[in-house]
């Protein structure tokens, strides 16, 4: 538990001020507290020898502890959460900019759906940690000491009834508390897998209608959350058994106090105006342990949140880049030298000794059948991992030797999946490059054939983009996913198959426009048709992970059986749907 308390002390320092005044609240409210049973004490001796003025000043004195109590309350609850609030939130900061640094291999890790649920399910579950601890945490050693001194003071004969009363408390906390704990966990996994479910159904809702399965869909989610139902159930059983069980020893405590002081009240008269105080501070220890013990239960909850979001701050990203690295422009030269590359944890080779080297401002197409490594050459280029063996350089640098921002400047990737995101148009294409001004914009949609469909809208690129991007089409969801790769003027573009959305004349427009508009940049177009890279400089043919074959169009069809027999059988289909038509 205390290492995972680590991931708050730096953030707790930032928030000195209000940590100071909710400590002094707590003391001043607790202090109050204690005090009240005390005075009571004190009117009901002056009540027995009938000081009317002694009560009248004890009473007062009563009536200005509880409205100091009340004050040093509200106030202990305002700097309580202005700790809480400051420490979720710049935790919260801390993790989500750490997610950022993380790589494709850490994101597959954790899982895209369990990072969201980190960020704030388990975010909210520290937050109530905070809180408790600010509000009631400290509160606790305060009142159950005072209150356990203050008894003894009171009747003193009566302190091992105190001790007593203390270790029952204290066993019924201890055999629910571990419980908890574990359940606490089993739960957060639950909730993991539900939100899982839940962001694939909501994805894939489209494919889910086109093939009747919302039943399906229904039952999966069913079990799981039927799952959830039951550990939760038996957690409140667990809940269900501890306020009992204090109110049992509580009740056992003042009955025996009761019974001894009225067996003995002829010895001890004293103890008759003392007993009402004594069951006070009796009653303050116990539930402040009971209330305690509620407390360190949903303390275990809070501190396997802290366990979750410490494992996403203490991973290592598996891809870093160099911070020493110099800031220097690339050129378009990009270069493959023996490179073979494996997923994590996969047993075989995606791309196998891949060597080949490009020019500045040549034109590289790159096609082959699913799973021959299209993709995975793309995301070597970016630098979204690293090679398993081998090197890739990009302006004649190793990538691993190479500055984020050099890299990101320099090599564009637009992929088929266009994703973009909720804001405005003018939003997502300046993550292509964030100076890009209204002018740049339009000469990126023109090349992209965006400008048609854009240009329209009264707002133009402002025009807003919903969720999802759900106002736009396939086909002008790619358009604009070019338009930001084209935005920033890269060196490097790799168009994996991007343009499988469009129709073949608007494919046509946006490669006549890429050859006449970026005639200094390298573009790699990976794609399944033939049709898409036959007017490149030269096309590569990737056959499970290895190059078979590397040429012009005129060259492969004249010297690769393999490139002819995609070829002749992509032909034969067109002629085929043709004649359909």
């Amino acid at each position: 538990m205390e290492g995972n308390m680590e991931i708050l002390k730096p953030h707790l320092k930032n928030y000195l001020g209000a940590i100071i005044g909710a400590v002094i609240s707590i003391i001043v409210a607790a202090g109050a507290s204690l005090l009240q049973p005390r005075i009571l004490q004190f009117i009901l001796d002056n009540l027995l020898k009938n000081d009317r003025q002694a009560m009248f000043n004890y009473g007062m004195i009563l009536i200005a502890l509880a409205v100091i109590g009340v004050i040093a309350g509200i106030l202990n609850v305002y700097f309580a959460a202005r700790v809480a609030q400051g420490v979720t939130s710049d935790l919260r900061e801390e993790t989500y900019r750490k997610i950022q640094t993380f790589s494709l291999s850490n994101i597959e890790k954790f899982s895209a759906s369990t990072l969201v649920v980190r960020l704030i399910n388990d975010m909210n579950q520290v937050l109530n940690v905070v809180m408790t601890t600010f509000m009631q945490v400290l509160r606790m050693p305060i009142m159950i000491i005072g209150a356990f001194i203050l008894g003894i003071v009171t009747i003193p004969r009566f302190w091992w009834l105190q001790v007593v009363m203390f270790l029952a408390v204290g066993l019924v906390i201890g055999l629910t508390f571990p419980q908890l704990g574990k359940m606490f966990d089993r739960f957060q996994k639950k909730l993991d897998h539900s939100n899982t479910i839940a962001k694939e159904a909501m994805q894939g809702i489209r494919v889910i209608k086109s093939f009747n399965q919302q039943e399906n869909e229904e039952e999966r989610f069913g079990e799981v959350s039927d799952d959830m139902n039951d550990l939760n159930i038996k957690i409140s059983y667990v809940f269900s058994c501890l306020l009992p069980a204090f109110f049992l020893v509580c009740n056992v405590g003042i009955t025996a106090v009761v019974y001894l002081v009225g067996i003995n009240v002829e010895n001890n008269p004293g103890e008759l105006a003392a007993i009402t105080s004594y069951i006070g501070y009796l009653m303050q220890m116990l539930f402040t342990l009971a209330f305690g013990g509620m407390t360190m239960a949903m303390y275990a909850r809070g501190f396997v949140s802290l366990g979750r979001i410490k494992e996403v701050l203490d991973t290592k990203p598996d891809l870093t880049f160099d911070p020493n690295a110099p800031e220097v422009e690339l050129d378009g030269t990009v270069e493959f030298d023996n490179v073979s590359f494996a997923y994590p944890g996969a047993e075989n080779e995606t791309l196998k000794n891949i060597s080949f080297k490009v020019a500045p401002g040549e034109s590289i197409g790159v096609i082959g059948a699913t799973g021959s490594g299209k993709s995975t050459l793309a995301q070597l280029m970016t630098r979204l991992y690293d090679p398993t063996s081998g090197v890739v350089k990009v302006g004649g640098i190793d990538l691993r030797e190479v500055n984020e921002g050099s890299l990101r400047k320099a090599v564009s990737l637009v992929l088929q999946k266009a994703l973009l995101f909720s804001g405005k148009i003018s939003d997502n294409l300046r993550q292509g490059d964030r100076n890009a001004t209204t002018k740049d914009f339009r000469w990126a949609a023109r090349i992209s054939q965006a400008a048609e469909f854009v240009e329209r809208y009264d707002d133009q690129y402002e025009h807003p983009v919903e969720e999802r991007s759900a106002n736009f089409s396939g086909g002008q969801k790619q358009r604009l996913s070019i338009t930001r790769g084209v935005v920033g003027k890269p060196k490097v573009l790799i168009l994996d198959d991007s343009t499988s959305a469009l129709d073949a004349k608007s494919e046509k427009r946006v490669k006549e426009a890429l050859e006449k508009e970026l005639t200094q940049t390298t573009t790699f177009v990976i794609a399944e048709k033939i049709f898409s890279v036959m007017d490149a400089d030269r096309i590569m043919v990737l056959d499970q992970g290895q190059i078979v074959a590397l040429g012009s169009h005129q060259e492969l069809l004249a010297n690769s059986q393999v490139y002819r027999e995609i070829y002749e059988t992509q032909r034969a289909k067109d002629k085929i749907e043709e004649g359909e038509l």
